[in-house]
C-alpha cells in the first residue's frame, strides 16, 4: 500500500518545512517593503525640500510626553519613533536572528560559514575605509554608519532580477544580512550607549531572568512576553544601553519550538472538520450556520496553538514592522534639507567615507573574506555560485539605508554631521543598488542561471 505523502516524517523534518515556508513568507515580505520604504524616503526627501519643508522639521521635534505619576518620558516624536517604534523592528529583528540559529541557514557551522565570513569582512573593511578618511576627527564616531546592511532594500533591489536570481543567493543575501545586524547590534550595545545607569540595568537584567525562566517554563503565550517587554524597554531605556536593544532580548526569551501532541491535533481537528460537515448550512448559503463557525473556531485555535511561539510572533508583527514602522522611520529620517552646497558637502570626510565604505567597502570586503575562506579550507560556496555573483551581492549589501540612518542617529548631535553622513547614505544606497544590479546581471548570464 502506497504511504500517502508526509506521513513517516519526522517531527525535525516538518519543523524544518515549517521554516523553509516562514522564510518564504519573509523574503516576500521583505521584497515588498523595501518598495514602500523607497517610496517613503522619497516623500521625505521632497518633502523636505518643498515650500512645505518647515512642517516636515516641526512634525519630527514635536514634543511627546507619557506621565504616570511621577514616572515622565518626554521626547520629541522622532525619538519616539527612533527609540520606541524601532525597538518592534529590532525585535523582528532578533526573532530573526533566532530562528536563523536555532534551525535556519545559521543553524549548523557548514552553513553559517560562508555568510559569517562574508559579513564580518563586509563590516570590517568598510570601517576601516571610513577611518582612513575621519580617524582622530570629530566624525570619528560616526565608524559604524558604513557597516550595516538594510536586508529589505537589498532584497527588494534582487527582486527586479526575478527569476534569475537562484534561491542560493536569495538565502546568502538573507543569511550575511542577518549576521551582518546581528554585529550592529553589539556595535550599537557597546559603542553607542550614553551614561550607564546601573541600577536601571540592574532591574532589566533581573526582568530579563524572569523572561528566560518562562522560556524554561515552556510557557508559550506570548502575551507574558509582550508585558515584561514594556517594562524591559522603559528599564533599558532609563539604563542609557539604546532602548532598542530591549526588542532582541526579549525575542532571545520567545520560545523558538511548540510542545505539540502531534496525535491528539489530528484527532480534534479532524473532529472538528467532521462537526463542520454535519453541521446544517446556515441561513443564507453564502454563510455558514452557528455549529460551523464553532468548527471553524475550533480549528482557528488548534492551529494557533500548535504553531512555534517565536514564527507566531514573526508573522504576526513583522507585517507592521515592514509596512508601517520601518516606513515611518524612513520618512522621518531620510528628510535631509539639500542646498546649494551639496556638491561641497559630497568631499567632506564623513560624506566620502561613508559612500566609499558602503560602495567599495562592502562588496570588497564581502569578497576578499569569501574568496579567504574558500582557499583556507573554512568555507564553502554555494551550488552555482561564483565569486562574481558573491561580488554583486555584496554590492547589494552596501543598501545600508534603514540601519546606516539609524546608527547616523546615534553618532552624531552635531546637525552638518549629521546632515554629511545622510547624505553619504542616500547616496551610497542608491549608488550600491544599481552597481549591485549590474554585476549580477553580468555574472548571472556567465554563470547561466
Amino acid at each position: 500500500m502506497r504511504r500517502k505523502s508526509g506521513s513517516g516524517i519526522g517531527p525535525a523534518v516538518r519543523f524544518k518545512r515549517r521554516l523553509a515556508r516562514a522564510f518564504l513568507e519573509f523574503d516576500r515580505l521583505e521584497t515588498s517593503g523595501g518598495l514602500v520604504l523607497l517610496g517613503c524616503a522619497l516623500v521625505a526627501l521632497v518633502w523636505a525640500n518643498s515650500i512645505w519643508s518647515d512642517s516636515y522639521f516641526e512634525i519630527a521635534s514635536t514634543t511627546i510626553a507619557l506621565q504616570i505619576g511621577s514616572f515622565l518620558i518626554d521626547k520629541p516624536l522622532i525619538l519616539w519613533i527612533n527609540d520606541g517604534l524601532m525597538a518592534l523592528f529590532f525585535f523582528v529583528v532578533g526573532l530573526e536572528i533566532k530562528r536563523e540559529l536555532v534551525a535556519g541557514e545559521l543553524s549548523s557551522v557548514k552553513k553559517a560559514a560562508l555568510p559569517a565570513a562574508a559579513a564580518l569582512g563586509g563590516v570590517v573593511v568598510p570601517a576601516a575605509i571610513y577611518l582612513a578618511f575621519n580617524a582622530g576627527t570629530p566624525s570619528e564616531r560616526g565608524w559604524g554608519i558604513p557597516m550595516a546592511t538594510d536586508i529589505a532594500f537589498s532584497l527588494g533591489v534582487l527582486a527586479l532580477l526575478g527569476k534569475r536570481a537562484p534561491y542560493e543567493l536569495k538565502v546568502f543575501l538573507t543569511a550575511l544580512a542577518i549576521v551582518d545586524d546581528l554585529i550592529a547590534l553589539l556595535v550599537i550595545a557597546l559603542f553607542y550607549t550614553h551614561d550607564i545607569n546601573l541600577t536601571a540595568l540592574g532591574y532589566a537584567a533581573g526582568l530579563m531572568g524572569v523572561l528566560t525562566m518562562l522560556n524554561l517554563a515552556q510557557v508559550r503565550n506570548l502575551v507574558p512576553y509582550v508585558l515584561l517587554g514594556l517594562v524591559l524597554w522603559v528599564l533599558i531605556l532609563k539604563s542609557g544601553v539604546h532602548a532598542t536593544i530591549a526588542g532582541v532580548l526579549v525575542a532571545v526569551a520567545v520560545p523558538v519550538r511548540n510542545v505539540v501532541d502531534s496525535r491528539k491535533f489530528v484527532e480534534d481537528s479532524l473532529h472538528a472538520i467532521e462537526t463542520f460537515k454535519a453541521s446544517e448550512t446556515g441561513t443564507y448559503n453564502d454563510l455558514p450556520s452557528e455549529g460551523q463557525v464553532d468548527a471553524i473556531h475550533d480549528l482557528s485555535r488548534l492551529a494557533y496553538s500548535v504553531q512555534s511561539p517565536l514564527i507566531r510572533a514573526e508573522l504576526m508583527i513583522h507585517p507592521w514592522t515592514t509596512y508601517f514602522v520601518v516606513p515611518v522611520f524612513g520618512l522621518m529620517n531620510a528628510g535631509i534639507e539639500l542646498h546649494g552646497s551639496v556638491h561641497q558637502a559630497l568631499l567632506e570626510r564623513t560624506t566620502l567615507g561613508v559612500i566609499l565604505g558602503l560602495v567599495i567597502g562592502k562588496p570588497v570586503g564581502i569578497f576578499l573574506a569569501s574568496w579567504l575562506g574558500v582557499k583556507l579550507k573554512l568555507v564553502q560556496m554555494p551550488r552555482n555560485f561564483t565569486y562574481g555573483i558573491v561580488l554583486g551581492a555584496g554590492a547589494l549589501a552596501g543598501i545600508g539605508f534603514t540601519m546606516s540612518l539609524f546608527i547616523s542617529e546615534l553618532a552624531f548631535n552635531d546637525p552638518v554631521l549629521l546632515y554629511d553622513a545622510k547624505l553619504g547614505i542616500l547616496t551610497a544606497s542608491a549608488v550600491s543598488a544599481i552597481l549591485g544590479l549590474l554585476l549580477l546581471k553580468r555574472f548571472l548570464r556567465k554563470a547561466g542561471t
